[in-house]
């Protein structure tokens, strides 16, 4: 069992890498910025794939009412405004200084609950806040390519990934319950409207004249790139189902932190980074602060 979810974990861990490294050279090597485009394919694909697993019974998947549909509406929108402002941030921000940012969604997601639930303070949870919050702010001070519009594009993530987190779209689903979807169905309904927002938003963002004259629209690179980033999401969402159903959410977080650590060590070889010493100290304090998010989690189960 143990060694199941070693390998699911480093399978996890595999496929989280890849992808992000994928989406960065589509995104910041060949420049590809139209994410209306770029995240409506990957999302078409990843609901093709997921309704032909689920026809096939590789995955499990019931038939979804329509009360249960409009009632994830919330939690679908803001996932559109996760991978959308997500997509913009990453192909201006250097990968370490993205997971930073994007950590600073715990502070965001804390605070929410401590006024909606008004949960108690652990120590150890309010000091790796701390060193989130701490990071994310002097980060864009130290990085010597600040880019003001990636950093903007990276708070509206956060946001997004923080009300998911702190379940706050829930106030927006009245007497409807979504409690019964599964995180694949769940999946699907934020796919399909991925897939129909981004389609209708591609011509007045102005992202679909700019593709055709995209450079590289003939590029073999690009095709293989957009085939393989679709593919790599899809096997993502596979990969974080199976890793969440087999082991606590103490373990989860683990390899979540594994994850970036192995992504941030490895991207200064793939991709041109310019970094300094405080801007690497900003980076290690926030994902130290993480690991410290991840023992607090811990504690409060004992």
């Amino acid at each position: 069992m143990q060694c199941r979810r070693h390998i699911a974990g480093l399978a996890f861990t595999a496929v989280f890498v890849v992808s992000y490294f994928t989406n960065k050279f589509i995104l910041s090597v060949l420049k590809f910025t139209y994410p209306t485009l770029f995240q409506g394919w990957q999302t078409f694909i990843g609901s093709v794939l997921l309704l032909l697993s689920g026809k096939f019974g590789w995955v499990e998947m019931s038939r979804i009412s329509r009360s249960a549909a409009l009632s994830w509406l919330p939690g679908s929108l803001l996932f559109v405004g996760n991978i959308y402002a997500g997509s913009r941030a990453l192909s201006l921000i250097d990968i370490p200084f993205f997971f930073t940012i994007q950590n600073s969604s715990h502070v965001v997601s804390y605070v929410l609950l401590k006024v909606v639930k008004r949960e108690k303070t652990q120590w150890l949870k309010l000091i790796s806040i701390c060193f989130m919050l701490l990071s994310a702010i002097n980060l864009p001070i130290h990085d010597p390519q600040f880019d003001h519009s990636g950093y903007l594009w990276a708070v509206g993530h956060l946001l997004c990934v923080a009300c998911h987190l702190s379940g706050a779209y829930r106030v927006f689903q009245g007497h409807y319950t979504s409690s019964h979807l599964s995180d694949l169905e769940q999946h699907f309904i934020n796919y399909l409207f991925s897939v129909l927002l981004l389609t209708i938003a591609a011509h007045p963002t102005g992202d679909l004249t700019g593709a055709l004259e995209f450079p590289s629209l003939q590029a073999y690179s690009f095709h293989c790139g957009c085939c393989a980033s679709a593919l790599l999401g899809f096997l993502l969402l596979l990969a974080t189902v199976k890793l969440k159903s087999g082991c606590s959410l103490e373990h989860f977080g683990v390899w979540i932190l594994f994850s970036k650590i192995t992504a941030m060590c490895l991207s200064p070889f793939l991709f041109h980074m310019d970094m300094k010493a405080s801007s690497l100290i900003c980076v290690v304090i926030s994902h130290v602060g993480e690991a410290l998010l991840v023992l607090s989690k811990r504690d409060s189960l004992l």
